[in-house]
């Protein structure tokens, strides 16, 4: 069993280490062509300005991209929390931060939920409940980026008639995407079918196929899941305090993140008049790349950013509001992501 085990390990590893560098090649090269396409930044000038910036919003700028990933480990203690499996923050920010982490390096943006399972059941939260957890947790997330589309509506309603063609393809595109994201979410929530006979149908291929053994102990083992996470569903489902609680933690961890290039403006000389539109673009930006099979939605989260605020403060300053805080909210988040994940990993380890 234990070299079964370290033979998972190795396979794992190079593949997770594959995307690591994937996804770092593809930061260099999207930042390189944002200087490149920017005649008027360089980073010389980028750390100029950082330099002579308002320090005050600067410093809320990072703590509102910290509080992003903070409150989605508030997100998922709660909801194990109300389902009877309390765990620490502590613990919960290590599932937050492995999911933050591991989604930035993949193509799915649910890239990092195997990464948070590991940690839950190393923890010994069931399977069945730490499926279920997981689910409800995605659903609320995708549900509070479409209800911030549309307050960003009710905030500025020329905001998404000022990005261009191509964004507001995207954008349109986004929205109906998670919506119907948000619909799956919920109907895997109530038809555990939908995830188990699937399964059950790919363990028996692949004893047909002599790929696997122990065929019915699999089984068994799916079956015993299965239940656990039927009994999850009912629970959450069937409480609205839980749905409640992982909707507004969620809500307030986007909106954490999306506030971030409102603060950046306004911390280099940017007017107070123009922050609600800020905030208003940047959550229609969310929505046009969160769909998007790239780690990260990097090149099209930056394409849209530009083109959302160039046209309200110039093609200076909305390269620089764009560089800086996709520097915080996803180059810098993601690194201390997984360094906290490296660490936790390896402490959890050894204590075993």
């Amino acid at each position: 069993m234990e070299q079964k085990e370290n033979m998972k390990k190795r396979k794992v590893i190079p593949k997770n280490l594959i995307w690591a560098i994937i996804s770092f090649l593809l930061a260099v090269l999207t930042v390189g062509f944002i200087l490149k396409q920017s005649k008027a930044v360089s980073i010389s000038e980028l750390i100029s300005i950082i330099g002579s910036s308002n320090k005050l919003f600067f410093f809320l700028g990072g703590i509102a991209a910290a509080l992003y990933v903070w409150f989605e480990s508030v997100a998922i203690c709660s909801i194990l929390k109300n389902a009877g499996y309390p765990q620490s923050l502590k613990k919960g920010l290590l599932y937050s931060t492995s999911d933050v982490y591991f989604s930035a390096i993949t193509p799915s943006a649910t890239g990092g939920q195997p990464a948070s399972a590991f940690f839950m059941l190393r923890d010994g939260v069931p399977a069945g409940m730490t499926t279920a957890t997981l689910i409800l947790n995605l659903m609320m997330y995708t549900v509070s980026i479409i209800v911030l589309g549309v307050i960003s509506v009710v905030i500025s309603p020329t905001a998404f008639l000022e990005f261009g063609g191509l964004s507001k393809g995207l954008i349109v595109f986004g929205f109906l995407t998670l919506s119907i994201l948000a619909l799956i979410f919920f109907v895997l929530l109530k038809k555990e079918e939908l995830i188990f006979r699937p399964l059950s149908k790919t363990i028996a291929f692949l004893y047909d196929k002599r790929i696997i053994r122990e065929k019915e102990h699999k089984l068994s083992k799916l079956e015993k899941i299965k239940e656990d996470y039927k009994i999850c569903s009912d629970l959450i489902s069937g409480r609205k305090r839980i749905l409640f609680s992982a909707f507004i933690w969620n809500f307030i961890q986007r909106t954490c993140r999306i506030m971030v290039p409102m603060l950046i403006y306004r911390s280099i000389g940017g007017t107070a008049v123009k922050m609600a539109k800020i905030f208003s673009k940047q959550c229609l930006v969310t929505i046009g790349y969160n769909f998007i099979p790239i780690p990260g939605g990097m090149g099209i989260s930056d394409y849209l950013m530009i083109d959302g605020f160039n046209r309200m403060m110039g093609e200076q300053m909305a390269y620089s509001v764009e560089l800086i805080s996709r520097g915080i909210t996803f180059y810098i988040c993601v690194s201390i992501s997984g360094l906290i994940t490296l660490i936790g990993y390896f402490i959890g380890r050894k204590k075993k």
